[in-house]
């Protein structure tokens, strides 16, 4: 039996990558002042800022049901059943719609996977399914290992500016204005499902204590046991702050030096859209 992993590009798997990898990445719509492009196809990291800086009204948007339909139907000709991984259904209604596409047309075949990820937790659930499968799992059994430990993870995001968030309309003009007089970096969370306000700090560096004590708290308490048999792993995510995502991961090496360190990456789009440059991020996240 032959399974094939797709995902989607917020798990920051570039094309590049997936041929590197063996897995499909299907490429995320964004709308740039009205106009569509696909995410490391026709649009770059690069470019996608320097829209976002200019103030172009930009959004992200769900794949076309039919275009995965088409890769889902072709993949079939090769492969018995596809996992394929969207990002957490907290954050975006493509998890429902791919969902109701697999039960409807291509059911005991192609198993979507709600596990509540986005970026590097997402990424993790693609290098897990594939180690899995190389150890010769059923994609029953993929399925089941990603949904089991789908609570397993946890994000936090130092934003740099409020300006986004106030465009994108989860902050009011009046609290943005005082938040930036004062010079406001907010720490955000997603556990699972949602993107929440956690803390808020006037410092990057402050940002960064927060967030590695956010992360040993976990670690003393909900990870614990997973700590301790060598199952968690560590990352860091960015938005065009590569500099500074670096001197991160070697602060949280130190404060874990047990904790296996996985990757920086830049932060998925669908979230960048919202929380604009400068942001940066680290998870935890179980591993297989």
């Amino acid at each position: 039996m032959k399974t094939a992993i797709v995902t989607d590009s917020n798990s920051g798997i570039t094309q590049s990558l997936a041929k590197e990898m063996g897995v499909y990445v299907v490429p995320m719509p964004v709308l740039i002042d009205g106009e569509q492009y696909f995410e490391d196809i026709s649009l770059t990291q690069e470019q996608f800022y320097e829209k976002l800086k200019s103030d172009a009204q930009v959004s992200t948007s769900q794949p076309s049901a039919y275009d995965v339909g088409e890769l889902w139907t072709g993949l079939l000709k090769e492969y018995d059943k596809i996992i394929h991984i969207p990002m957490s259904s907290g954050l975006s209604e493509t998890c429902h719609t791919l969902s109701h596409l697999a039960e409807t047309e291509f059911a005991g075949k192609v198993y979507v996977i709600d596990n509540q990820r986005i970026s590097i937790t997402m990424r993790q659930s693609v290098v897990d399914a594939k180690n899995m499968l190389a150890e010769g799992k059923s994609a029953e059994q993929v399925r089941d290992f990603l949904m089991e430990t789908k609570m397993q993870s946890s994000i936090y995001i130092m934003v740099d500016t409020l300006k986004y968030l106030k465009k994108g309309g989860r902050l009011t003009p009046a609290v943005a204005a005082i938040g930036t007089l004062l010079k406001i970096k907010p720490v955000l969370q997603i556990q699972g499902e949602k993107l929440d306000q956690f803390k808020k700090v006037r410092k990057v560096a402050d940002a960064k204590t927060v967030m590695i004590e956010a992360l040993k708290s976990a670690f003393e308490t909900r990870f614990k046991e997973l700590r301790a048999a060598g199952k968690m792993t560590i990352a860091v995510a960015h938005t065009q702050n590569f500099e500074e995502a670096e001197i991160f991961k070697g602060e949280l090496m130190q404060a874990f030096p047990d904790v296996e360190f996985t990757y920086i990456d830049p932060l998925s789009l669908s979230v960048s859209c919202h929380i604009g440059p400068g942001a940066l991020a680290c998870a935890a996240t179980i591993k297989y």
